[in-house]
């Protein structure tokens, strides 16, 4: 995850780009707007966009050490500075933006078109108290989150258990067979969120009047502006890709329901429709690996297991995050910087509390990156540290762009870099870097498949709900008080998934997720999952791999590399389009490369279906 929050620095306004110098922008609609006399002139426009580019640069540093802080070391002052941070860079990015409007429609070189449209798409807050509680709100929330626990209640005569965070919630969730048990740490984790439903609400109220004081319906249109093409136009985008792919998850989802129902028992497990969110091995059943153990077919495994590699050699979070630098460096990029071993955050502190959500980190838009992740020798970590590095080899790679293109040519695509080459986290590379001590067995495949399944195509339908309920709620078709019915009412079209207890009164369950908490845009995350296998896809044929390609790995392939690298250079100077055909020949989205990658699982899942089918109808009669 990249914490470039909607409310953060320049990084976070990742804009729909124009791709002509004539500059379009959406209808004023505030009453007040900035004063200049005269006809705008070419050179004024110059002035006002090298101006406004510096400044905001400055306070979006300013901003994003802040945040940095008050992640590492969560307090009432460091929740208060940050918010001080962002309150003071909303107000000038509102003052540009309004500016910024005096342009429209001034033919100007196709650059300072670009960064006129991004300094527009940003919330505007006209009354400085709205600023303030806007930005004490997001920090209070974000806050709220990570220090939140589960505490236990205590039976008669019992010492009082101690109280649970986050992470020790998850290990319950990824390792207990005991429905019962597995009930009371989600909803456990589930009624923290309440306690900040109020505060936002009222961060919805606050942000849409900055979205609507720039001409946006609301904040979820002005988000959805953000792809180069119209909202709604964005909305259909998704919808397509997401129909891409549900065949796939409807094989996933009922296989994966047939084998609960085995191992948990038909009362526990219906027969069709939603699984039971607790009984899918995560908090928020966006990734069902955990499960692998329950719904791998007896003789297929999922190869050798890294976990128990890494904690046999007892390898450090250092280690760790070696590893995941010799891979790019192997495709002939940089290595990182002495300061990232310096400045890093990457063992969860025993003296305070800290945001251990892992975040990628660009703090001076040169070579001050930074990871903020409590790593520990899993495969799941191994994987996780190679996708934050992929955050900043991006940020590394346009780091000679001006500031206002020093981004991901869409949101989604920052998420994909990391994610790209963790698709090359194969038994092959383990092989050589010396992880792993034997070729894999040909006819085991399906077994690595159907775990990496779990991860990918699992996470497909969540990351779409996220995005689809605050559209709803930002755009007030979703009230507060149906906040909850709303969003399980989209987990069960989408995911096939139920809340396993009824809805709770003021319930907030929509809160229980991180990036809700702290409003990051999760749309980036779905399209993520498309663009990684597009960009494998692509890089394998680059590299001369004509194999499947699951068993693909670039690593070490420094031609690979360099195509890679030549679009990571291009930052947001260009439309996204432009940077995805620069890797993929293709200037469109398009979920086939996932297909083909699982096309193997998709015909063994569907197999085992007819089987499964029989042998549950013997089940239910009994």
């Amino acid at each position: 995850m990249r914490p470039i929050l909607q409310r953060r620095p320049i990084g976070a306004l990742v804009a729909a780009m124009c791709a002509g110098a004539l500059f379009a922008a959406p209808a004023y609609s505030a009453t007040k707007a900035a004063s200049s006399k005269g006809k705008p002139t070419v050179a004024e426009a110059e002035r006002f966009v090298a101006e406004s580019e510096k400044k905001l640069d400055q306070l979006g540093l300013d901003a994003g050490r802040a945040e940095w802080v008050a992640e590492n070391f969560i307090t009432l002052d460091t929740e208060t500075l940050t918010a001080q941070a962002n309150e003071q860079y909303l107000t000038v990015s509102g003052d540009i933006a309004l500016k910024a409007r005096r342009y429209n429609g001034l033919k100007v070189p196709e650059a300072s078109a670009r960064k006129l449209m991004l300094m527009q798409q940003s919330l505007m807050l006209e009354n400085a108290d709205d600023r303030g509680a806007y930005a004490r709100l997001a920090a209070s929330m974000t806050g709220a989150y990570g220090k939140a626990k589960y505490c236990p209640a205590a039976a008669a005569g019992a010492a009082k258990p101690d109280c649970m965070p986050l992470g020790e919630l998850e290990k319950v969730l990824a390792t207990s067979h005991d429905p019962a048990r597995l009930k009371e740490v989600w909803l456990g984790w589930h009624a923290q969120s309440p306690a900040y439903k109020q505060d936002y609400a009222k961060y919805v109220e606050l942000s849409n009047k900055g979205a609507r004081a720039m001409g946006y319906a609301d904040t979820g249109a002005l988000w959805r502006s953000r792809y180069d093409m119209a909202p709604d136009a964005f909305s259909a985008e998704m919808e397509r890709l997401w129909q891409q792919v549900k065949p796939l998850y409807d094989s996933l989802h009922t296989y994966t329901r047939y084998k609960l129902r085995q191992a948990y028992g038909p009362d526990v497990v219906p027969a069709d429709g939603p699984i039971p969110a607790h009984l899918l091995g995560n908090m928020w059943a966006q990734s069902w690996d955990n499960l692998y153990p329950i719904l791998k077919p007896a003789g297929l495994e999922k190869g050798e297991d890294l976990t128990a590699l890494l904690e046999e050699r007892k390898t450090s979070a250092v280690e760790m995050t070696r590893y995941a630098e010799g891979f790019y460096t192997s495709l002939g990029m940089r290595k990182l910087p002495a300061t990232f071993w310096e400045r890093s955050l990457l063992t969860k502190p025993r003296d305070r509390e800290v945001v251990c959500h892992a975040s990628a980190w660009d703090l001076d838009g040169k070579d001050d990156v930074r990871v903020k992740m409590c790593i520990t020798p899993t495969a799941e970590d191994f994987r996780v540290i190679h996708h934050e590095l992929g955050h900043l080899y991006y940020d590394l790679a346009y780091s000679n762009q001006s500031p206002m293109f020093k981004n991901g040519a869409n949101d989604g695509f920052h998420e994909a870099i990391g994610d790209t080459v963790a698709l090359s986290i194969t038994p092959a590379y383990l092989k050589k870097i010396g992880l792993m001590k034997t070729d894999p067995d040909p006819k085991q495949e399906i077994g690595p498949l159907l775990y990496t399944a779990l991860q990918k195509i699992a996470f497909m339908p969540f990351a779409y709900k996220v995005d689809k309920w605050r559209w709803q709620v930002y755009g007030g078709q979703v009230k507060p008080a149906d906040y909850d019915k709303a969003w399980w009412a989209l987990t069960q079209q989408y995911q096939g998934v139920s809340r396993p207890a009824p809805i709770a009164d003021g319930g907030f369950d929509a809160g229980a997720k991180f990036h809700v908490a702290s409003d990051t845009p999760y749309a980036r995350y779905f399209l993520a999952h498309v663009l990684q296998f597009q960009f494998h896809r692509a890089l394998c044929k680059e590299a001369g791999d004509t194999g499947p390609l699951y068993r693909c790995s670039i690593y070490g392939n420094q031609k690979a590399g360099a195509k890679f690298q030549q679009m990571l250079e291009m930052g947001t100077s260009k439309p996204w389009p432009e940077a995805l055909k620069a890797v993929t020949g293709s200037d469109r989205m398009d979920a086939t490369a996932m297909l083909e990658y699982f096309a193997p699982l998709k015909t063994w899942l569907d197999e085992q279906n007819k089987q499964l089918a029989v042998e549950d109808a013997k089940l239910t009669k009994r």
